[in-house]
């Protein structure tokens, strides 16, 4: 029996405008030690294989933090901890070393694999990692001497940038050195904010536990910008806030997107990357969703987001050639390059205004999408002094009462309104007083 390749099929066609989108672009990708121990990292490894055939230029920055617990354990050595900051003795960075050079081996043993018959064959990823960071001790802080703990204090942005461009994979640890040959102790979340804003990198993606920062219920926030992020920074605690904040401060530098993700859920990263409903968290400094007038270049998405309402007789049929004349009486909802969302605003000689072509995207609806239109709808009739609001509507009567319009009468729309009702769609009137 032939299975049913229709799913795939349809997201394939889904995701070429992110394919295209992300060719030629830069990623930074961090992942803890606690990712290269699970048992998904073979799939991760597997996705940044897809990435990288796709033209994505990548910048993969590894932590060690359980790695390096077992070496000092073995060594019979406990770690001592001063505001989530491991503090790095002598011995302690003996350990360090052993266990980043141990991680390092690892990762890039498994981006060799190419058998046969395995999703890794003929990928042949070139990994270069080398002195990129640059380091200088954290110092002493509330008296606490952080010895060999450093922070990041340079990126070798143009050697990187060389790298990537010849088709290499470029592999940084958590480990930074010094102009005097020492080495330094770094937290990794440190190395990957600092790495995307020194490349001006595209997307910097925090890959953890969970499917990103969660709600109090355990619902993931979808998307967030950064001043709704700084808002509820201090609702985090441990892992999501070391990741929230480097989020944060990356996109507010001038990384366009942070995405947080889990390195536990399979496919987390393509679904991220190539879906408009992604998988985790995405942290913009503006609105994922744009809500905006609309252009030119919106005609052909504004028709196909009508088309089926008008052929359900939801709808009055428009010609494109009709819409491009009426374009500057819409607004609509934008996101990735696909028009989600619609409404228009048309005036009469009068102080009334219609509310009209109201449409979300069947995937998008149940969300705040019309909401959203009506606000700006509603905003916009204010600001050119209208009165009141009026809607015509076979099918959404309930929608509209919720959101204060009252039942009307064709009489009391404008005249020349009046003139043009179709009593054969027999359409219910509502109105609103602004």
């Amino acid at each position: 029996m032939t299975p049913d390749t229709t799913a795939y099929v349809h997201w394939f066609r889904q995701s070429s405008p992110y394919i295209n989108a992300h060719r030629g672009k830069t990623f930074v990708l961090m992942f803890e030690g606690d990712a290269i121990a699970d048992a998904n990292f073979t799939h991760i490894v597997q996705d940044i294989a897809l990435l990288t055939s796709l033209g994505v230029r990548l910048v993969l920055v590894h932590g060690a933090r359980p790695q390096i617990d077992t070496a000092l354990e073995r060594l019979g050595v406990q770690s001592t901890f001063y505001k989530d900051f491991r503090i790095t003795d002598r011995q302690a960075l003996t350990a360090v070393k052993a266990a980043v050079g141990y991680v390092k081996a690892d990762i890039e043993s498994r981006m060799s694999v190419g058998l046969p018959n395995s999703p890794m064959h003929g990928a042949r990823m070139r990994v270069v990692s080398g002195n990129f960071v640059t380091a200088r001790p954290m110092g002493v802080i509330d008296g606490i001497d952080f010895q060999h703990t450093g922070e990041v204090r340079r990126i070798d942005h143009s050697a990187i940038t060389d790298l990537l461009a010849a088709g290499n994979i470029v592999l940084l640890s958590c480990l930074g050195y010094s102009p005097s040959g020492e080495v330094f102790n770094l937290a990794v979340e440190d190395v990957a904010r600092q790495a995307a804003i020194s490349l001006r990198a595209d997307k910097l993606i925090l890959m953890g536990q969970d499917d990103g920062l969660l709600e109090d219920n355990g619902e993931t926030l979808q998307q967030l910008t950064c001043r709704s992020l700084e808002e509820r920074l201090t609702h985090f605690h441990g892992e999501a806030r070391h990741h929230a904040e480097a989020a944060l401060k990356a996109v507010s530098q001038g990384v366009p997107r942070a995405h947080l993700i889990s390195f536990q859920h399979d496919g987390a990263l393509l679904q991220e990357l190539f879906t408009r409903e992604g998988k985790g968290t995405m942290i913009s400094q503006d609105p994922y969703d744009q809500l905006r007038p609309a252009r030119i270049d919106d005609v052909g998405g504004i028709l196909t987001l009508l088309k089926p309402l008008e052929d359900a007789g939801i709808l009055v049929r428009r010609s494109r050639e009709l819409l491009e004349t009426e374009l500057n009486r819409f607004y609509v909802i934008e996101r990735d390059g696909m028009i989600t969302a619609c409404a228009a605003l048309y005036p009469y000689s009068d102080d009334r205004a219609e509310l009209g072509c109201v449409a979300v995207h069947p995937d998008y609806r149940g969300g705040h999408r019309g909401q959203l239109l009506l606000d700006q709808i509603e905003q916009e009739a204010r600001k050119r002094q209208f009165q009141q609001l009026f809607v015509l509507t076979t099918r959404t009567a309930h929608w509209f009462i919720e959101q204060g319009f009252v039942p009307g009468q064709v009489s009391d729309l404008p005249e020349e309104r009046q003139k043009l009702y179709n009593f054969q769609r027999n359409s219910k009137v509502f109105l609103k007083t602004l």
